[in-house]
């Protein structure tokens, strides 16, 4: 079976649209990793993702806030904060705001990397969005951001069925 027949199988009906954009979620995010981790040398997505986000951010965060913003448990945030700290790349040190919690601290490492080996990421993603329009492009954006509505809708509803 090749993508295009998946494609044509799935585009029938709203239910198997629904669950043809729900695989394509996780297809494209596994495809993605793949591709960046064997180009990217030295860090994995991952890492850079959460190198990404601490530089960006306006204060420290914690592993809890982190794990927040980024989708996975504090636990996880952890596991590839001490990679990173091994590396260089970050410290890891007590919140200034909060004695019992931990932060990210990046080094000037980071900034070296974002200066000198950034550029081979955004080769790859010019070449992952220039098979779109520029309206195409910020349709995707704005769909995407509506995606978060419908996760926090899910988290809610979720919740409340546990309650």
């Amino acid at each position: 079976m090749e993508l295009k027949d998946l494609i044509e199988k799935f585009s029938d009906t709203k239910e198997n649209q629904q669950k043809a954009v729900f695989n394509t979620i996780f297809i494209a995010g596994n495809k993605l990793q793949t591709i960046f981790d064997q180009h990217i040398p030295d860090i994995s997505l991952k890492q850079f993702m959460l190198l990404s986000t601490i530089r960006h951010a306006d204060k420290q965060m914690t592993f809890t806030q982190l794990g927040e913003l980024l989708g996975c448990s504090r636990q996880n945030i952890k596991k590839i904060a001490s990679v990173l700290e091994k590396k260089g790349y970050v410290k890891i040190q007590t919140s200034s705001e909060d004695s019992r919690a931990q932060c990210i601290c990046p080094t000037a490492k980071v900034q070296d990397f974002f200066e000198n080996t950034f550029h081979q990421y955004q080769k790859e993603l010019k070449f992952l969005f220039e098979v779109y329009t520029d309206e195409e492009m910020e349709m995707l954006f704005h769909l995407m951001m509506k995606l978060y509505d419908g996760i926090e809708h899910l988290e809610s509803a979720v919740s409340k069925d546990e309650a």
